[in-house]
């Protein structure tokens, strides 16, 4: 076992705890997302082995290679979280378990027609917190519109948000805006409590601003391989 993979990984959940305990937050509404973008399926086994559950993957053809290679493990949770696109539709609904990157309606139909007689699949929309239009995600004003279009697609059950901080931004008052978002998405469909939030650099604040979903890649993997 790399022990400084598990060194990284106390000490990222020990950060988690105190950020979750100085919000006043219950840690079992926290799921920690290990993101392992480039690094080999080996490295999910090691994770695996340290109590990791929920892993996520940016890159459709990654997640279908490192989900067939560990097709053994049957408790552990695939969040796709990269840019979804309607022609990879089909592949990413056959390996996630989740899909945080449902940011206008054709993603959201190309979902439910891959296989639109299957139970949910679970899925969030994305939001667009810069002035950038070029940038992933539902404009916030979009949002309800959206979700509710993805409550009425009977494969999908939307589950609640996701955004990335800007990067000239106070991630706090960014997570603010992601959190409004999140009650216009809630107006739409009672249940739909995730928040999706908060990466390396600043999930202590999307902690603070109720992410319930954190997606953390080096501070836990270590550096990424250069990729393939």
């Amino acid at each position: 076992m790399d022990t400084a993979l598990a060194d990284r990984l106390a000490a990222v959940d020990e950060r988690i705890r105190d950020a979750a305990r100085a919000a006043g937050r219950d840690l079992d509404e926290i799921t920690r997302i290990v993101v392992t973008k480039f690094h080999p399926a080996a490295l999910v086994t090691d994770l695996y082995e340290l109590g990791v559950r929920h892993v996520g993957e940016n890159r459709q053809q990654e997640l279908t290679a490192k989900r067939a290679e560990l097709d053994g493990i049957r408790d552990l949770t695939w969040h796709f979280i990269g840019q979804a696109q309607t022609n990879k539709a089909r592949a990413v609904r056959a390996s996630a378990d989740a899909v945080h990157s449902v940011d206008r309606a054709r993603i959201a139909d190309a979902l439910h027609a891959a296989d639109p007689d299957a139970a949910p699949l679970d899925v969030l929309v994305q939001v667009n917190l810069t002035d950038d239009p070029g940038r992933g995600g539902v404009d916030p004003d979009g949002v309800p519109a959206l979700a509710t279009h993805v409550a009425g697609l009977s494969s999908l059950r939307l589950r609640g948000v996701m955004a990335v901080a800007p990067l000239d931004e106070e991630p706090a008052r960014a997570f603010e805006r992601l959190r409004r978002c999140a009650d216009a998405t809630r107006a739409v469909v009672g249940d739909a409590t995730w928040i999706s939030a908060g990466m390396t650099g600043d999930f202590p604040e999307a902690i603070e601003m109720g992410a319930t979903h954190l997606r953390i890649g080096s501070a836990i993997t270590g550096p990424r391989p250069a990729r393939q």
